[in-house]
């Protein structure tokens, strides 16, 4: 009778797992799901429209908006579909209408943004102006054998040219993204919007960490911009304003603050301190704002879907 028992027992068991089982289904990982088949058009109108407006500055023309339409639902909207249209935006050098190339809209793109992050999205033409004014003030130091005066402005013009090159350099890879954004806090319009030392030490922890200094490390960034006083940040000496603007241009929360920059950007939000964490391991070691990007552009998130 006992064994008759656990027989019936273990049958109901069997039975049990049997119903929890889904029948046919296997688990791929990594695989889109399948509810990417039923997105509507107009949403996925609305992400190449954002696609192209964030990568590029300007909406699709049609053609482009009908035919990376008709892509992305062929493809049922994967993700592989998704990164294959963002690594166009950022990478194809084919001509295009009104562009060039998308390559270099997109460089140009991301150089416009560091000019509204530091430099109050400045003109590229008063840049140019500020530059040649500079120049000419050095031309004529010199021909007044004025040489402090002209090693002075040529140290400011060769700033410029920095700022001004930066995305040519940065599209190239001769620069990385935090070069570039210590370029533009280390210029004659930087200094104009941010007037007198205080101010000027202040926006470079803001617009570099996203955070203002603390107490200690103002003293010494302040010593050492106004005064030329030796001193260490972040584990590294310098003694003047150039070398303090390479020190914290090139600095783990510099690192940080790009994140957020594009977090803020593309997602109007902060990074969670897992995504940071994740992130700060993926980007730290090569400074790929392409990869950064693509990994915020690829998700539903983003896409809204």
């Amino acid at each position: 009778m006992l064994k008759l028992q656990n027989s019936i027992f273990g049958i109901l068991i069997l039975c049990f797992l049997a119903a929890c089982k889904k029948d046919g289904v296997e688990v791929i990982p990594d695989n889109d799901s399948p509810y990417y088949s039923k997105i509507p058009s107009v949403k996925v109108r609305n992400y190449v429209n954002r696609l192209f407006i964030d990568l590029l500055g300007r909406e699709p023309l049609d053609i482009e908006m009908n035919a990376e339409t008709a892509s992305l639902q062929a493809s049922n909207v994967s993700v592989a579909a998704r990164e294959a249209l963002i690594n166009k935006l950022m990478t194809d050098a084919i001509f295009r209408e009104g562009d060039t190339s998308y390559t270099l809209a997109y460089h140009k793109r991301l150089y416009e943004l560091g000019k509204i992050r530091f430099l109050e999205g400045i003109a590229e033409d008063e840049l140019i102006g500020e530059a040649n004014i500079i120049k000419s003030d050095a031309f004529s130091d010199s021909l007044a054998g004025n040489i402090a005066g002209y090693e002075e402005n040529m140290q400011a013009y060769n700033k410029m040219l920095a700022v001004l090159n930066s995305r040519a350099n940065y599209q190239n890879g001769t620069i990385t993204i935090t070069q570039m954004c210590g370029h533009m806090c280390n210029n004659s319009i930087y200094d104009i919007i941010n007037m007198n030392t205080f101010n000027f030490v202040n926006a470079c922890y803001d617009d570099l960490f996203f955070r203002f200094p603390t107490q200690a490390e103002f003293q010494t960034s302040f010593s050492m911009v106004e005064d030329n006083v030796p001193g260490e940040l972040f584990g590294q000496s310098g003694q003047n304003k150039d070398e303090f603007v390479q020190i914290v241009s090139n600095t783990n929360e510099c690192t940080q603050g790009i994140i957020i920059w594009m977090y803020k950007t593309l997602l109007a939000r902060d990074p969670s301190s897992l995504e940071m964490s994740t992130e700060l391991l993926l980007f730290s070691t090569n400074k790929d704002v392409k990869a950064l990007q693509k990994r915020i552009l690829i998700s539903n998130e983003y896409a809204n879907f």
